[in-house]
């Protein structure tokens, strides 16, 4: 006790943690400006096929890219263990790893993005003019498709570094500036959906040349060289990609639940699907807040581990994980409280703002269910063990699975106590495999990716 003690009153752990966190929870938020900005724009132009593209277009293009949200998360990791030992010629190596794989995946998917988007469309059956728009709001945003991803390993790669300025420089100047070219394009210049298409693209590559400015700067202060032969061997290659792998793994079974989530509401009626996506909002500005602590254990845990400093770690861990819980404690307390207030500001039909109250108390118990796997997500990640976190994602859904199927019959009840036991599951299996970890100081033995790429050496 004396110990969780110390770590938790040592005030240099304290600030790094905010130094970390703050800017990121700015830059999260940044994000649905962008989307509030582009609706109310193209809100503004005569015909609703037009704002039905760019949503249409957007969802579509954000499904694309959103699944691919591991090269930030496993450059980070790398990149932080890099930093740890001081290893300068290692932290090129994982930002070359990072923007090549990210050029890679983009002309790949920018292949597959328009059939899949004409699949995607042919079952939506849209009108006429909605198709011809969407498709073509679509085939412009993908142009920007390799700037969005290379700036996915370079925001993670400065988090790597326990640099939060850089990312937050990076995403506010792309979401801004996508904000501001918009206004311009759509009603300045009357380009319509294009307009706000190409907004979108300009803002993605201007990021990601900000970003690549701002890694040429921050590698001076680590000397080293670049051993270009090393990205020619594939044994280089397997920790990063065994990492990803076992992340996209991940991300598409947690997506899965969401969808599921949103079948089973569909199937209850339409004013209890409007009401849980009221309610998951929720959820969403949780995560976006108490992501930035879960970035600032991604960035303190990889740096403790790279540079084989226990304490460090466990400073880490326990000055951000009671900060989590606060938060989360705190987020509880305003959907409690304030819950009816932040349904009425979504909506003002009075049938589904009915359904949404009366689920309310299930909202204000997600944020301490959920904040154990975010924080732990950060803690897995900056160590590049994914294994474990997608080995409890799956574990978590094959548990829920069952359990929300045998309570189909007490209806939305039903489908939210099984998506609160998703949730607890989760976090409980991290916890556990965290607890073993730490129990048998495994935190700083060579994870699977990394004793498999020993291997094959």
């Amino acid at each position: 006790m004396s110990a969780l003690l110390d770590a938790w009153q040592h005030r240099p752990t304290h600030r790094k943690v905010w130094a970390l966190a703050l800017p990121m929870i700015l830059s999260n938020l940044s994000v649905p400006l962008v989307a509030l900005v582009d609706s109310a724009v193209v809100g503004h132009l005569p015909h609703a096929h037009q704002l039905g593209a760019v949503a249409v277009g957007g969802a579509l293009y954000t499904l694309v890219v959103g699944i691919l949200g591991f090269l930030r998360m496993g450059t980070t990791g790398f990149a932080a263990q890099a930093a740890g030992r001081a290893d300068g010629g290692a932290l090129r190596q994982v930002l070359c790893q990072g923007l090549l794989l990210a050029l890679a995946l983009a002309g790949l998917l920018g292949a597959l993005a328009l059939p899949f988007g004409g699949l995607a469309l042919g079952l939506m059956n849209p009108s006429a003019a909605l198709d011809g728009l969407t498709r073509e709001f679509l085939h412009v945003r993908l142009f920007g498709l390799p700037a969005a991803l290379a700036n996915y390993a370079l925001v993670g790669w400065f988090l790597g570094r326990q640099n939060a300025r850089a990312p937050l420089a990076i995403l506010l100047t792309t979401n801004l500036l996508n904000a501001a070219l918009s206004l311009l394009f759509v009603l300045g210049l009357d380009w319509g959906v294009s307009g706000a298409a190409r907004a979108a693209v300009l803002a993605e590559w201007s990021g990601a040349l900000l970003g690549l400015a701002l890694s040429r700067q921050a590698l001076r202060r680590y000397p080293g060289r670049l051993d270009w032969a090393a990205l020619r061997r594939w044994a280089e290659w397997q920790p990063l990609l065994a990492v990803n792998r076992d992340i996209f793994i991940r991300s598409l079974a947690l997506q899965g639940v969401f969808f599921l989530v949103a079948v089973q509401g569909a199937r209850l009626g339409d004013a209890t699907v409007a009401a849980n996506a009221l309610l998951l909002n929720g959820l969403l500005v949780t995560a976006y807040a108490l992501d930035g602590l879960a970035h600032a254990m991604e960035a303190l845990a990889g740096h403790a581990i790279g540079a084989g400093d226990r304490l460090a770690l466990r400073r880490a861990m326990m000055v951000c994980g009671l900060w989590s819980l606060l938060g989360s404690l705190a987020f509880s307390a305003l959907f409690l409280c304030a819950g009816r207030l932040f349904i009425a500001l979504q909506s003002d039909i009075a049938e589904v703002r009915a359904v949404a109250y009366a689920y309310l108390p299930y909202l204000a118990a997600l944020p301490p269910l959920a904040v154990v796997s975010y924080l732990l997500d950060g803690l897995f990640i900056g160590a590049t063990r994914a294994r474990e976190m997608r080995d409890a994602m799956l574990l978590a859904v094959a548990l829920a699975l069952p359990v929300g199927w045998a309570l189909q019959g007490l209806g939305n009840h039903g489908l939210w106590l099984a998506f609160l036991t998703f949730m607890g599951v989760r976090g409980l299996v991290l916890a556990g495999y965290a607890c073993s970890l730490t129990r048998h100081d495994r935190w700083f033995a060579p994870s699977t990716a990394q004793e498999v790429s020993d291997a094959e050496r």
